[in-house]
């Protein structure tokens, strides 16, 4: 924008368009250039010189590029309030240089002063006896800037008033919008008639001045702006195009709130046919929003709409609506092929932001439906020799997802051609479509894992190294036999790596990995390197990948000792701590030991942890530190593909946030009643719906597990905007010996503000394996009726009651998930004293996938070393499993699976304990 006003500047007559605008100014910031222009912008006499005259060297030279550089802020309030504005008669070119310091002191971030800012402003309202056009403008943009630094400014109400109503319509639409920028909801009645005379004004300008400020006093005004819908109404048949945009904005968003309405609207515009392409855009939204509120089929009239805009004569109308009807969720490949056959059109489109949408596009519907992309693949192969490289990597990328398994070393070196010349960015785009492309075709890894290896020789950044690391890692998981080149890949990248969190990722990768392969002693080399060559941080993570190799491996434990007796004097001291702890370890020759001292490691949370010791400190015990009060932390879930995520997204810096499970513990412990329950076991990982969403009450349930009791959190939310509830509770019987110990109620729950309340109920403790239990539930409350429009409610209420749906509560609310990285050292570390093995058949199962997904489903236990993945071709499948039991009971099952007629499965279960045992079993069976 800055340029094109450049541009202007240049063409302009007089003094100033005459001279040349210097180059470096183009880079600066939106509003300084807005406030150097703005008086030339606003037509300043011709002849008229406000900026600094530039010779050739300051251009050359960079030099004085801004007159507004070295700008004090005392100084230009000063020559504002003292000087300038109280001259007589009023120079306009002296007031509008100085408006135009004041707006660039405030669009740099300069702070004004209240009583500064009200001084300048009082003093601003002087230039209102000026009839000079280009002072007038620039008065009404400080009065929108600094409405909201100083007092009393709706001392300009009148002015703006005149100027609104007035006869020079280059004022009244800059009137319209300074006095709704100044004017409060209590002061809105009084200029309420001026704005529905605005809206419907006869001069454009003027009548979206007045739409768009509506928009505005919406937020804070919604009762007073919806009186104006008739004149919005009729502003939405002006032939106008902006004019009818803003209208058809303001009633959407008087109306979004009432689904009828807003259907209405729809039906009313599309029916009588709109004249602006912008409001054809923002009616395609809005039906888009309708259909997927109301989950409507796609025989609705809504769609038809969409649909239809795919044939409308406006480029942007054309692609606004395949963007929707590719947004649809549940969108089928059938109804995405008009969407499809559009953009395949814009591909050859001249104009390259029309092939940079449409590739944009196409590449999001390749990721759920490939093969409605696979009849662009021609117009896509076109596109990869585009000029715009942005367009090319895209349109690789999508290729990559529709294009067959032969195509794949054609696109490699299609690729390669390019990648030298593309940003960083784009880089990732392509590496992450490389990962999808392995797991698709697995017997491709070879090409694709050469190829990624290449890219990570080259330069890049943190950004694109960590995306071809990822990729590597996810293709050693997932393809066995590329495990070994994966890691002699890896190892020779660490040898120069500058970035310390790929270094450590990669050593952590070694010590898991590389103790299983044939000849694990060629990673020793590569991995003390570290230790001798790199920083703390690096050294500490090379020590712990030696550790593990030594707790796996009795033939390389005597070298082992010897490299970390030699890591015992390093200089720092976390790395001394590690060796020293490892050596120890390690010297006791104990497989219990290493597995969970170096193997597996600490289940707890970190935070809980520290937490709990720092408590532990606090009050001083003679009991020693209990590590089973510590929570638990929670086994990570599969992350979504960072393909999803749009290329042009920023990066968010990372946060150290609570997890879910301390928010709730926080929550609970807050609720005095259950002050004794001790620490918080487990939380369900979803609410579970006890209604259906369109109900007049929505209720969901999340049930909170401790040692010996649970708490059912309900929350509930009143959509009916007649009535408000309090002493709100929800009933709960069981079926089997569970006990109802109290209710927490939630005080009050007015129209559409969500609501909180609480049952606790006591465990079972005659019989500890009765685990399961389904409760029948009805929530109870006091009515009061209320009026809709003001809120106030009756005193008087009256009790009712509604029934929700029944509760189960199964095995899986009493196991928290935890991750073994070696499920077999886990296995010895139990030891088999508390072994249990039976034999069932699942009848009903007909494929090991089902059956796999169902008992991890029903435990609520971690699969561990990717054991959830059944490979294909297979009659037999081993499945292992880790979890916590509530009371912190470490239970480890084995389940072998067989495939014939139906499933055959024999479980073994381990724990520390008989009674998980006991429960796993009698639970499955």
């Amino acid at each position: 924008m800055c340029a094109e006003r450049g541009a202007r500047v240049r063409r302009a007559p007089g003094d100033v368009a005459g001279r040349k605008w210097p180059v470096r100014n183009r880079r600066r910031t939106a509003p300084a250039c807005r406030a150097v222009l703005l008086p030339v912008l606003l037509r300043a006499p011709a002849g008229t010189t406000m900026l600094k005259k530039f010779d050739k060297k300051d251009e050359e030279s960079g030099g004085g590029s801004n007159p507004f550089q070295h700008l004090e802020k005392s100084s230009v309030l000063q020559e504002a309030s003292a000087r300038v504005f109280n001259e007589t008669p009023i120079n306009p070119r002296k007031c509008a240089h100085i408006l135009t310091k004041i707006l660039y002191l405030i669009n740099q971030g300069e702070h004004l002063g209240t009583t500064e800012a009200t001084e300048a402003f009082f003093a601003m309202t002087k230039l209102f006896q000026s009839n000079d056009p280009t002072l007038r403008r620039m008065c009404y943009l400080t009065i929108k800037e600094m409405s909201c630094i100083a007092e009393d400014v709706i001392i300009v109400t009148s002015s703006l008033t005149k100027d609104m109503t007035g006869k020079e319509d280059n004022y009244r639409g800059p009137a319209v919008r300074a006095l709704c920028q100044i004017t409060d909801s209590t002061m809105l009645q009084a200029i309420e008639r001026y704005m529905k005379q605005a809206i419907v004004d006869k001069v454009p300008s003027v009548s979206s001045s007045a739409l768009v400020s509506s928009l505005h006093l919406l937020k804070c005004s919604f009762d007073v702006v919806k009186r104006w819908v008739n004149e919005a109404q009729e502003a939405a048949s002006s032939d106008n195009i902006m004019v009818q945009y803003h209208a058809l904005g303001l009633l959407y968003h008087v109306r979004k709130n009432d689904r009828l309405a807003v259907s209405k609207m729809i039906s009313k515009f599309t029916r009588h046919g709109l004249k602006s392409p912008f409001a054809y855009c923002m009616m395609i939204r809005v039906a888009s929003r309708q259909l997927e509120e109301e989950d409507g089929s796609r025989d609705s009239p809504l769609f038809d709409f969409i649909e239809s805009c795919l044939r409308n004569k406006h480029e942007m109308v054309v692609y606004e609506a395949a963007s929707a009807i590719v947004n649809l969720p549940g969108c089928s490949a059938k109804e995405l092929a008009p969407a499809v056959s559009v953009l395949q059109l814009f591909c050859s489109s001249p104009k390259a932001a029309l092939r940079y949408a449409a590739v944009r596009t196409l590449n999001k519907v390749a990721m759920k439906h490939p093969s409605a992309v696979t009849a662009c693949n021609l117009d896509l192969e076109n596109l990869v020799t585009d000029s715009n490289r942005s367009i090319a990597t895209l349109a690789i990328t999508t290729l990559l997802k529709t294009g067959s398994e032969g195509s794949i070393d054609r696109l490699m070196k299609q690729i390669s051609s390019f990648m030298s010349e593309i940003s960083d960015e784009f880089k990732v785009v392509v590496v992450q479509a490389i990962s999808a492309l392995c797991q698709k075709y697995p017997r491709k890894h070879a090409v694709l894992m050469n190829f990624l290896f290449s890219m990570l020789r080259e330069e890049g950044g943190f950004e694109y190294k960590r995306a071809i690391v990822d990729c590597i890692i996810s293709i050693i998981e997932e393809n066995s036999e590329s495990k070994e080149t994966g890691l002699s890949h890896l190892c020779e990248f660490i040898e120069d790596c500058e970035f310390t969190v790929l270094a450590t990722r990669i050593l952590h990768l070694l010590g898991q990995e590389g103790p299983k392969t044939n000849n694990p002693s060629k990673y020793i080399r590569f991995i003390y390197n570290r230790v001798v060559l790199e920083h703390e941080e690096v050294r500490a993570g090379a020590v712990s990948a030696l550790a593990k190799f030594g707790a796996q491996n009795e033939e390389m434990l005597p070298s082992i000792l010897v490299l970390l007796k030699r890591c015992v004097m390093d200089d720092d001291n976390e790395v001394r701590d590690r060796a020293t702890f490892y050596l120890n370890v390690l010297e006791q020759k104990q497989k219990a030991l290493n597995a969970g001292y170096i193997l597996n490691g600490l289940t707890v949370s970190i935070p809980g942890l520290e937490r709990a010791l720092q408590q532990y400190t606090l009050e001083p015990s003679e009991k020693p530190f209990d590590l089973k009060s510590v929570p638990l932390a929670t086994a990570p879930t599969a992350e979504p593909r960072a393909e999803s995520t749009p290329i042009t997204a920023a990066k968010q810096p990372e946060k150290v946030a609570a997890t879910r499970q301390e928010i709730f513990q926080e929550q609970l412990a807050a609720v005095p009643e259950f002050q004794g329950l001790g620490p918080l076991f487990k939380s369900s990982p979803e609410p579970v719906a006890l209604t259906e969403s369109e109900t007049e009450y929505v209720v969901r349930c999340t049930k909170h597990t401790f040692t010996e009791h649970m708490v059912f959190q309900f929350d509930c939310t009143n959509t009916l905007n007649d009535q408000t509830l309090e002493n709100v509770t929800v009933q709960m019987e069981p079926t089997e010996a569970c006990e109802v110990l109290c209710y927490v109620p939630a005080r009050s729950l007015p129209y559409n503000q969500p609501g909180t309340c609480y049952t606790l109920v006591a465990l079972p403790k005659e019989d500890p394996t009765a685990v399961a239990c389904t409760f029948s539930c009805m929530m109870k409350f006091t009515v009061k009726d209320c009026d809709p429009t003001t809120g106030e409610t009756d005193e008087e209420g009256y009790e009712d009651e509604y029934v929700l749906e029944d509760l189960e509560v199964t095995i899986a609310d009493h196991i928290q998930k935890v991750m073994k990285v070696n499920f077999e050292a886990a296995w010895d570390e139990v030891g088999d004293e508390f072994e249990k093995e039976e034999t069932f058949t699942l009848s009903t199962i007909k494929t090991l996938e089902e059956a796999v997904g169902n008992i991890v489903k029903f435990l609520g236990m971690h699969p561990c070393e990717r054991s959830d993945k059944v490979p294909d071709n297979k009659n037999t499948h081993t499945l292992l499993l880790a979890g916590v039991f509530r009371g912190g009971h470490d239970i480890l099952v084995r389940s072998r699976l067989l495939l014939l007629d139906t499933v055959t499965m024999q479980v073994t279960a381990r724990s520390s304990e008989e009674l998980p045992v006991d429960i796993v079993l009698a639970s499955v069976g």
